[in-house]
């Protein structure tokens, strides 16, 4: 924000829009195309996060054969805050990551677009899919109880490949009314139609997560 606002960087509130405006002046050269920077922040605190997302559908059909090689998305998270060397509302736009490599040389390491994201918000950033860790999904119950009514128990297979100890968030949406009759890990309901794991999966090792639902809907 300091080297931006030196640079001549300003935004302003306009009715439901934000503004930003550099002011000075630059100069194209003939079929040049030149890039200048509208904000730019450091040491900006970033989570990493590896999530392994189900879908509704696992819950309305008999499934035979385990889901092998399933993919774990890789998340950068940044709260947009001033006490993050941020804290202005972002542009909908493009957002590139580079990580320095053992020799100091910044490596780019993916993109993702982020929506407008007001002061204080989140961003979450997909950097794309996990290359060691993977995940499995098996079916090993699925009944039908009544009319409307049904029990399914998974079991979450997920495999380490690193050399380091790694945490998985596993994101299951429920369709429903639904209950968690058992688990083998402890669980939270952010919302509605979400269950979540966190777990530890070790280096060079397997975790299994086994959990049992009945469903009304």
């Amino acid at each position: 924000m300091e080297r931006a606002e030196a640079d001549g960087f300003q935004e302003k509130s306009f009715f439901e829009y934000h503004l930003y405006t550099l002011d000075g002046r630059t100069t194209l050269k003939d079929n040049q195309t030149k890039q200048l920077a509208l904000m730019s922040a450091s040491d900006v605190p970033v989570l990493k996060q590896l999530i392994y997302y189900g879908a509704q559908d696992y819950y309305r059909t008999s499934y035979g054969m385990p889901m092998s090689n399933q993919k774990v998305g890789v998340y950068l998270d940044i709260k947009n805050a001033k006490a993050n060397r941020l804290g202005v509302p972002l542009p909908r736009g493009k957002v590139r990551v580079y990580k320095a490599d053992a020799s100091g040389s910044q490596q780019f390491v993916g993109e993702d677009w982020i929506d407008h994201t007001p002061t204080d918000e989140r961003v979450k950033i997909k950097m794309g899919d996990a290359f060691d860790v993977v995940g499995e999904r098996t079916q090993k119950d699925f009944r039908k109880i009544a009319s409307g009514l049904y029990e399914v128990e998974w079991e979450i297979a997920l495999r380490n490949h690193k050399k380091q100890d790694q945490t998985v968030t596993v994101i299951e949406p429920v369709p429903g009314d639904w209950e968690v009759l058992h688990a083998t890990h402890t669980f939270d309901k952010p919302e509605a139609h979400t269950l979540k794991f966190e777990v530890l999966v070790p280096k060079e090792g397997t975790a299994k997560v086994v959990y049992r639902v009945r469903i009304r809907g």
